[in-house]
């Protein structure tokens, strides 16, 4: 069976696919996964640290600047 990103169990077809959401959807499938890599911890810290330390004029500054770069 393929493999997610995060190392989820993923069916290769789709009736593998209805069987896997129905399982799901009763509670019979329990699936782990792998804990998120230092390097997306990491992200998330950063974003988090940067919401902390910014108001939110210099938040929506910030984003107006991006979309700006994005639309040009």
């Amino acid at each position: 069976m393929p493999k997610g990103p995060r190392g989820e169990i993923r069916p290769a077809d789709v009736a593998g696919a209805a069987v896997q959401v129905a399982r799901i959807s009763v509670g019979d499938f329990d699936e782990t996964l792998r804990k998120p890599s230092s390097r997306v911890r990491s992200g998330v810290a950063g974003a988090k640290a940067r919401v902390e330390s910014t108001t939110a004029d210099q938040r929506s500054e910030i984003a107006r600047k991006a979309a700006g770069v994005r639309w040009e």
